[in-house]
């Protein structure tokens, strides 16, 4: 391996690395403060803040399978293989949850 290489690598992984703490800090940061105008429900499922938490995780999923499980150089039928039941299964699953968690409180 060239030292090259590993340089570009290693710089990548650094920028992974602060792409995710941005994201874990603003997650936290939003969790701690929880903003009044982000707590209304759009759908009368959840809150504009539960949906953000969603998105901001999916994000942060997509860098470490990109990055960690070294996907990113794989082509581009198997990156497809597992993502696509992924981008099926996690919006029907968190519709699920988001419907049935608000019928508990509907009564």
């Amino acid at each position: 391996m060239s030292d090259n290489h590993a340089h570009g690598g290693t710089r990548r992984l650094w920028m992974v690395f602060f792409i995710l703490l941005v994201v874990t800090t603003v997650e936290v940061a939003l969790g701690i403060i929880k903003p009044e105008i982000l707590m209304g429900s759009p759908g009368g499922f959840t809150s504009w803040l539960n949906y953000i938490f969603i998105l901001l995780t999916l994000f942060k999923a997509y860098y470490i399978v990109e990055t960690f499980m070294h996907l990113e150089g794989e082509r581009k039928s198997l990156r497809l293989a597992i993502y696509l039941p992924v981008l099926i299964l996690i919006p029907y699953l968190t519709f699920i949850l988001l419907v049935e968690g608000s019928a508990l409180f509907a009564s």
